[in-house]
């Protein structure tokens, strides 16, 4: 499969990435940037001096001298930027980008031991240490976003160092873990390597990755009895990551054998990595029982614990999800990578099986979580995406501290940054699915793609302005006389939709979230259209933070209103039941964007009124309310935000 993309959209999201947040994220990795890095909450325990992640490779060479600095986990950052870089580099060569990528790569290798270990924490700072305490160490962890970035960088380069060391780090894993005697019996306690080790096995065709990663997430049940035999031996040490070894099972997804969990539970981004390694091991051996156990988590996750933005994660206490129907808008979570990982789970499902629902999620959490994570410069990010922010209460009130009004240009815990960056980065790589000798179209980005199918040459042009509008065309060329199934994608949002195959109206019969066109001519011409109408979006009224209010979407988009636009207190805002919607494109705000306008009510206090008293101490005025797409919001400075407003 080869796709380009060319839609004016993701083409300027492609061009920051390529053009500021890759050039960007070098320097701050290389401690050369002039920022702020800010702690992602209040803690003073939190390193953010400085990013140090590409000085302790170079300490871990003996290329220098020094002291390990930052998160125990620091490593992956350099892991992940490489693995953008590569995407960057399939999409457009640049020598000087090369060049850099080259050197991170020749580090790498400096770095590793001779007996394949490679972690710079533990080869500068506790040798001594190596595995004894994988509840907290992240070791595996950081392998496995190796493990990605360098079958990323070889697929594009041909780069077989990369590859060597990478093969040279499994398989000092695989010497130390498995179920035979004298090994290691346990797992990170941060899944992750279990995907890079998918990857792999993908590049190499070595089945013991395969077998490691069934290892590592059939023991994760067990990893309880592990980690306090680990945390015994290690007593009277310094923890290395200081508050882990009381995290609760749960936290850890240890709480019983994967493939018997039903809920999602604790730290939301290690939750959904490992249920992205889940799927895609069930896809690949034909695991029923690890399948099922997939579809029930995600059935959990999107139908009771999940945001209308596709942000996941409900409490700031780990970073984690809560219970059912637990989703407050202003002291949630939604971890920017929480829901790139939810991305990387839905595309997994969406091979596991072909059900348009995986699609819609997945496209929910890229428009608006996903893109709110990074501010329309390429240069700040948001660790943290609420739906409801008021700069003052995120400044006072300690148990809204990690809630930020603006996003800062970096974060002492940097994972979101460069996962980011390769997500936006391979977003090619989500629009079709070559599944069954068939083509299935999940994502509209305006895109040209070749495909070999039933030997055939297969040519896409897709042409679109999504998500401005919902109308598509798809051109298709073929080189024989096969009959090629496409599956156009019907999104959940959509109604009324209507479509023409080569200028001749079709009725549109959906199944499992696709339309079915079965393609015999030489030359095909697919038309969809989807019309996008604003929208009324109410929550179960078991989510209490949402009763009685309302929330605003536009196809794929969700909206909210920020306090420039409508004036602060946004709390006394009242959208009317019966008000109509208009809509407007204004190109010169926020890079373009369709706004919505209406009438509604403020509710505004009269003067000195007490705090509280006998009759209402108000009065109720017309309010004009303008709102954008979610995506777009804290990018004109600091003021308030909100995704559900109150409804008369």
């Amino acid at each position: 499969m080869n796709v380009r993309i060319t839609e004016d959209f993701w083409i300027k999201y492609r061009n920051l990435v390529r053009k500021e947040m890759i050039p960007y994220q070098w320097n701050v990795l290389n401690d050369i940037a002039d920022i702020n890095i800010e702690r992602e909450r209040d803690d003073d325990a939190i390193p953010n001096e400085k990013s140090h992640a590409i000085e302790n490779f170079k300490i871990a060479a003996g290329l220098s001298e020094g002291e390990f600095y930052g998160y125990v986990f620091q490593d992956s950052d350099v892991y992940k930027w490489l693995e953008a870089a590569s995407y960057v580099l399939r999409e457009e060569d640049d020598a000087e980008l090369r060049k850099k990528a080259d050197e991170a790569v020749d580090l790498i290798v400096a770095a590793q031991q001779p007996d394949g270990y490679l972690d710079t924490y533990f080869i500068i700072k506790e040798p001594e240490r190596k595995f004894m305490t994988l509840r907290e160490s992240h070791e595996l962890y950081c392998a496995g976003h190796f493990f990605e970035a360098a079958c990323a960088y070889y697929t594009v380069t041909g780069n077989k160092k990369v590859l060597e060391t990478a093969v040279k780090l499994a398989d000092c894993i695989d010497a130390h873990f498995g179920p035979e005697e004298g090994k290691l019996h346990g797992a990170d306690g941060h899944p992750e390597v279990e995907i890079g080790l998918m990857k792999l096995y993908a590049v190499t065709g070595e089945k013991r990755y395969l077998k490691l990663c069934e290892y590592f997430i059939s023991i994760r049940g067990e990893c309880h009895k592990f980690f306090a035999e680990q945390d015994k031996a290690e007593k009277g040490m310094e923890p290395i990551f200081e508050g882990m070894r009381h995290g609760l099972d749960t936290y850890f997804q240890i709480q019983e054998a994967p493939a018997k969990q039903s809920t999602a539970e604790g730290h939301a981004v290690r939750q959904i990595y490992l249920c992205t390694a889940m799927a895609e091991l069930a896809r690949e051996d034909g695991d029923k029982e690890l399948a099922d156990a997939c579809r029930r988590i995600w059935r959990n996750i999107v139908d009771r614990r999940m945001y209308v933005t596709g942000g996941i994660g409900s409490t700031v206490n780990g970073e984690a999800f809560t219970l059912d129907y637990d989703l407050p808008n202003d002291t949630m979570y939604c971890e920017t990578c929480a829901s790139v990982g939810l991305i990387f789970f839905a595309e997994n499902m969406l091979k596991l099986e072909s059900k348009g629902e995986y699609a819609d999620v997945m496209e929910r959490a890229l428009y608006n979580t996903v893109l709110s994570g990074m501010a329309l410069d390429g240069r700040h990010f948001f660790y943290v995406n609420p739906l409801e922010v008021d700069p003052r209460q995120s400044r006072k009130n300690p148990t809204k501290s990690h809630v930020k009004a603006v996003r800062p240009e970096w974060l002492a815990c940097a994972c979101c940054p460069p996962n980011l960056a390769r997500m936006i980065a391979s977003v090619d790589d989500y629009i079709y699915m070559k599944k069954d000798k068939e083509i299935y179209v999940n994502l509209y980005i305006a895109s040209e793609a070749s495909f070999l199918v039933k030997n055939e040459k297969v040519k896409i042009k897709l042409e679109t302005d999504y998500p401005k509008s919902g109308s598509v065309r798809l051109s298709i060329k073929k080189s024989g006389d096969s009959v090629i199934g496409f599956k156009l994608r019907i999104p959940g949002w959509a109604e009324n939709v209507y479509g023409q195959i080569d200028g001749v109206q079709e009725k549109i019969t959906e199944e499992k979230g696709y339309w079915q066109v079965d393609v015999v001519n030489e030359y095909t011409e697919i038309n969809l259209n989807m019309p996008m109408y604003v929208e009324r979006n109410y929550a179960n009224t078991r989510v209490s933070a949402d009763t009685g209010k309302v929330c605003i979407s536009r196809g794929p988009l969700i909206y909210c209103a920020e306090s420039v636009d409508n004036g602060e207190e946004l709390q006394n805002i009242e959208m009317l039941e019966d008000a109509p919607f208009k809509e407007s494109f204004e190109p010169k705000l926020l890079n373009g964007i369709t706004v919505i306008n209406t009438e509604g009510k403020r509710l505004e206090q009269k003067e000195n009124s007490p705090l509280y008293s006998h009759k209402k101490a108000y009065e109720v005025k017309d309010q004009k309310i303008k709102l954008i797409p979610y995506y777009a919001w804290g990018n004109r400075g600091e003021n308030e935000m909100r995704v559900w407003l109150h409804e008369k």
